[in-house]
């Protein structure tokens, strides 16, 4: 009986996968095809012949280096402050009583809750006022907003995790605060920090609707937008943007693969401690 349980969740998280799966394997599938058989009836599960030529027209496109240095700079940026900020309130959550804590933690969630898209004209005339549009430090500190909460609240039960007597016990050596929490605690945050950097940095890199209201220069756009670019009156290029779309999510496929296993140890033990 318990042999046919666990075939049976086994069987169902296959087809979950593969449900999961098959859109992003069409994708990589649909990049490599030559134009003649994309748009083939019936449509072919495996391709009669490889191209690069998708790729290589993708690479071309005038705008698309300048679109990644902006989907880096943007990301790195967002993923830098939001730890930097979230670290250190993180910290005082967890370890200090103030007046208007629990308010502070109600405001991270509620926060969450919020969805993007209502925000986007405020935001948009806030910094409109301040001369902060089509500007790259404009969209970082925009997307602050959003990964701020998510980098203190999951931060927060890390620290909470960490035994106070070992800061008690640096600082009885010599350490002040500020050296107790670099030398103890910050080193036991590495799981928990490497998991939040890489949500953020997957928010940021594949956040659509913000860029495109906030940035209008071409060269400043990045490259979840540049994708756009594929579908023109004449019809889209499917072979590009797919190709396009592939060369998108490679880079964060490849950060996820170097640091899964700190995301998984990171949130199992956020999990627990939290």
């Amino acid at each position: 009986m318990r042999r046919r349980r666990s075939l049976g969740h086994d069987l169902l998280g296959l087809l979950v996968a593969a449900v999961i799966g098959f859109p992003v394997y069409w994708m990589v599938l649909t990049a490599f095809r030559p134009a003649t058989e994309i748009l083939s009836l019936p449509p072919e599960f495996w391709p009669g012949r490889f191209t690069l030529d998708n790729f290589a027209r993708a690479l071309r496109t005038e705008t698309f280096w300048a679109n990644v240095r902006s989907s880096v700079v943007i990301g790195l940026g967002t993923v830098l402050v939001s730890l930097v900020v979230g670290v250190l309130a993180a910290f005082a959550l967890a370890r200090f009583r103030f007046a208007g804590r629990r308010a502070f933690v109600v405001v991270i969630l509620i926060v969450q809750m919020v969805p993007l898209t209502a925000l986007v004209i405020p935001v948009y005339l806030l910094l409109n006022d301040v001369g902060m549009t089509d500007s790259l430090t404009g969209v970082i500190l925009t997307y602050l907003v959003f990964t701020l909460p998510f980098t203190v609240w999951m931060l927060r039960g890390f620290i909470a995790g960490v035994p106070v007597e070992l800061e008690e016990a640096a600082m009885v050596d010599g350490c002040g605060r500020l050296g107790a929490f670099r030398r103890v605690v910050l080193p036991l945050l590495a799981p928990g920090i490497v998991a939040t950097s890489v949500f953020a940095l997957v928010q940021a890199w594949n956040e659509y609707v913000l860029v495109y209201v906030l940035l209008s220069s071409p060269k400043k756009q990045t490259v979840s937008i540049w994708l756009v670019s594929f579908q023109t009156s004449f019809g889209t290029d499917y072979g590009g943007l797919m190709a396009g779309a592939t060369l998108t999510a490679l880079p964060v496929v490849v950060v996820f693969l170097v640091v899964q296993r700190r995301i998984a140890s990171g949130l199992a033990a956020g999990a627990v401690k939290g």
